[in-house]
């Protein structure tokens, strides 16, 4: 199999259903109130424990529901203004419909999602309540490699907790299409739940929204990722404006298994969802008996506009890089057959039954 090496370590908090079919989120939603801790570990330096305390009360926890399917989730996020807006990580929220924010304070408030771009995993949410409320400024100037960061977050049950580490990497290329390009790369120990938190410089500015993390075969966390931001940057200014940017997509679903595999490569579909472009454009995705085994293959895209793709990885990357309302021309085999068509981007939230992001 034509893979990235970090496959098989890469976890993501709340991504993920191209490459991952089966994969489900496991979440936990606390209905009550947290139990507020205002101890401070004994672990961090002095001068850590001081920007700790400083920054602590402008984090929080995000809690997500969607009633419907009964699926929730528990995240991070933080203020960047006193009149309530959170920003968060985008696939924290990208499953509810209710969401609710949780400070230090032990105030909890509701919350809408006002502006969101799912290819860079951030979103902003908009608290219903009064302020004024803590925020945190965020940075003015892009990070040093080398320099110490911290993070605050809420995973392993904890709530709003420090996480320490060093930046190793600016601009890293994720292994997988459909993470965040361009991260931070960080060794600071994060896990599920510290997903939407702040990355935090020595001044105390926010320098990073939390977004996914590479573990090893037991567990443990090797490298921490965020999705970099910067004071007036196009990313921030769109979502300010509440700008809503989402993932084009054509309605399938690849299959990682044999994608890239075959002769001659390319990405294979697995499904096609009912209604969708690529449905009303005649892809089919592969047969299955009735114990859900793959009988035959579907078709296997090895073209984008022109552009030559050889597994679903390089096919997520090219769709990705047009936009929502674009007319892509998809080159397919079906058998050994070549075939080629034109389909419309559309937006992935148009779609319901296509496996989450």
């Amino acid at each position: 199999m034509r893979a990235s090496p970090w496959l098989p370590v890469l976890l993501i908090l709340a991504l993920g259903a191209y490459l991952l079919p089966n994969w489900q989120p496991k979440f936990e939603l606390v209905p009550r109130q947290p139990q507020v801790s205002t101890a401070l570990p004994n672990t961090l330096p002095e001068e850590t424990q001081a920007l700790f305390k400083k920054v602590r009360p402008a984090t929080v926890r995000v809690e997500s529901l969607d009633p419907r399917t009964r699926e929730a989730g528990i995240g991070t996020g933080f203020f960047i203004s006193d009149t309530g807006q959170v920003l968060t990580a985008y696939h924290v929220v990208s499953l509810g419909t209710l969401f609710q924010v949780s400070t230090l304070e032990g105030k909890s408030y509701r919350a809408k999602v006002t502006a969101f771009d799912a290819r860079a995993d951030v979103a902003l949410l908009e608290v219903q309540g009064r302020g004024p409320f803590p925020f945190l400024p965020l940075a003015a100037r892009a990070p040093r490699v080398g320099e110490t960061v911290l993070a605050v977050g809420n995973s392993g049950g904890d709530f709003l907790q420090p996480r320490r580490g060093k930046l190793l990497r600016l601009g890293a290329s994720a292994a997988r299409a459909d993470f965040p390009q361009g991260t931070l790369e960080m060794n600071a120990p994060l896990a599920p739940g510290d997903s939407g938190g702040p990355i935090i410089d020595g001044l105390g500015n926010a320098i990073g929204v939390v977004s996914y993390i590479s573990v090893d075969s037991s567990g443990i966390t090797r490298r921490s990722y965020a999705v970099p931001v910067v004071d007036g940057d196009n990313l921030i200014t769109a979502l300010r404006t509440g700008e809503k940017r989402d993932t084009p997509v054509l309605g399938i679903e690849l299959d990682s298994v044999h994608s890239g595999l075959i002769e001659p490569a390319g990405g294979v579909i697995a499904r096609v969802v009912r209604g969708s472009p690529a449905d009303r454009a005649g892809l089919m995705g592969g047969e299955y008996d009735a114990n859900d085994n793959l009988s035959k293959l579907g078709d296997v895209i090895t073209t984008v506009d022109g552009q030559r793709t050889r597994d679903a990885n390089e096919v997520i990357t090219a769709l990705r890089s047009g936009e929502v309302g674009d007319t892509v021309t998809i080159g397919y085999l079906r058998g050994q057959q070549p075939r080629e068509t034109r389909i419309t981007l559309v937006a992935r939230a148009s779609l319901p039954n296509l496996p989450d992001e």
